[in-house]
């Protein structure tokens, strides 16, 4: 499977995604033409640049004054009637739609009564068009992103000055791993937490794959703090043992019950926790306590955060990042004298029986569970020989 790896260190904005394809390797001459499909008028063109001294490719789209504002269904009639790949329209269509029910909420309003301004321009509409289609001519099947920069400060819009993150952009990431780092300004816009929030299936670090591309998408601003680039990192999915990094959610409580703290772990690894533990430790004035840490994929942090306070009697917790190391693992099935029993294999041939068949398998049959486990382990055994 091909990846595409946004990593937005310096925000997202829909030019910076279409240089950084065609920074990759996306041909621009299929990117303009296909891009002329729409009809807008536009003249486009892949300008190579500089930030910071690294050399990355801009991308301008050269317009003439736009009046008036266009609704959600012009554009999407728009996508439909260019001559472009069904995945590109489909997948560019779904973004126009992100964009639109975002707006809507915003202003509360029907997202037929939505009025696009910034998004709708003819620039924003080929930005999300030349992004779906970068991806289609890399051959990209999965998309995943980095930590979103938002920027701080104030954007200017139509709608006057606003801060940074702009409400749609705010309503765009809910859910999603963002912070700001950098100069006061929009770092991620609308247009480029549209495509991020819509077409990328994971938020967090880099996955394992072997590197076949690299492209750099350069903004519009040159700071002397950071390179103002997107990076695109491309290349095949490999089944290299995994290292991710995590967030580590800890609270010391001593004023809980073991029945909230037990529903509390239940609740956590409900809501998507990798594991919760819950550790008897002595805490201030000798008081004894439980520590409670979940390990959380860093997209889902804030979300299991305000669970654990709502969970919990907690008045604080310590969030932190670490490395997660976890080998290839697949999914075997045997056949016991009492029934089916998956069995669990580590990349370096380590296995053991799934306790919940076992489990099952002990509580429908009458057998020990110990006996269940020993003729699972024998099983597998004989079986891989």
């Amino acid at each position: 499977m091909k990846i595409c790896y946004l990593d937005a260190f310096s925000g997202i904005s829909g030019d910076m995604l279409v240089g950084a394809l065609a920074d990759a390797g996306a041909d621009t001459a299929a990117l303009c033409g296909a891009l002329n499909a729409l009809g807008t008028g536009a003249v486009y063109e892949f300008e190579k640049t500089k930030r910071r001294g690294i050399a990355a490719t801009k991308f301008h789209v050269r317009c003439g004054e736009q009046h008036g504002h266009r609704h959600l269904s012009h554009i999407l009639e728009m996508i439909d009637k260019a001559a472009l790949p069904e995945r590109v329209k489909r997948n560019a269509s779904a973004v126009f739609k992100r964009l639109g029910e975002a707006e809507a909420r915003v202003h509360q309003v029907p997202v037929e009564r939505v009025h696009f301004h910034e998004v709708g321009a003819v620039d924003s509409i080929s930005d999300i068009v030349g992004a779906c289609l970068g991806f289609e001519l890399l051959g990209v099947e999965r998309i995943c992103c980095s930590p979103l920069n938002l920027g701080s400060g104030t954007v200017k819009t139509e709608h006057g000055v606003l801060p940074v993150p702009a409400p749609a952009t705010a309503a765009l990431l809910e859910g999603k791993p963002v912070y700001a780092r950098g100069p006061a300004v929009e770092l991620t816009t609308p247009t480029g937490a549209a495509i991020a929030a819509t077409l990328a299936s994971s938020f967090g670090p880099l996955p394992p794959m072997r590197i076949s591309a690299t492209g750099y998408g350069a903004g519009g601003h040159d700071f002397p703090e950071h390179a103002n680039v997107l990076r695109v990192i491309v290349g095949e999915a490999s089944g290299a043992a995994e290292a991710t990094t995590v967030s580590v959610l800890e609270a010391n409580i001593d004023d809980s019950s073991p029945e909230v703290l037990g529903f509390a772990l239940e609740r956590l690894l409900s809501a998507g926790a990798l594991d919760v533990t819950l550790s008897p430790v002595i805490m201030k004035k000798n008081r004894p306590g439980t520590l409670l840490r979940a390990i959380v994929r860093p997209e889902d942090q804030e979300t299991l955060a305000g669970l654990l306070f709502r969970e919990t009697s907690t008045l604080g917790l310590r969030i932190y990042q670490a490395e997660r190391r976890v080998q290839p693992r697949s999914i075997v099935e045997v056949q016991t004298p009492h029934g089916t029993v998956r069995v669990k294999v580590s990349g370096e041939g380590s296995f053991a029986p799934e306790y919940e068949d076992c489990r099952r398998l002990a509580l429908e049959t009458g057998v020990p569970l110990k006996d269940i486990l020993a003729a699972a382990n024998f099983a597998y055994l004989t079986q891989n020989r």
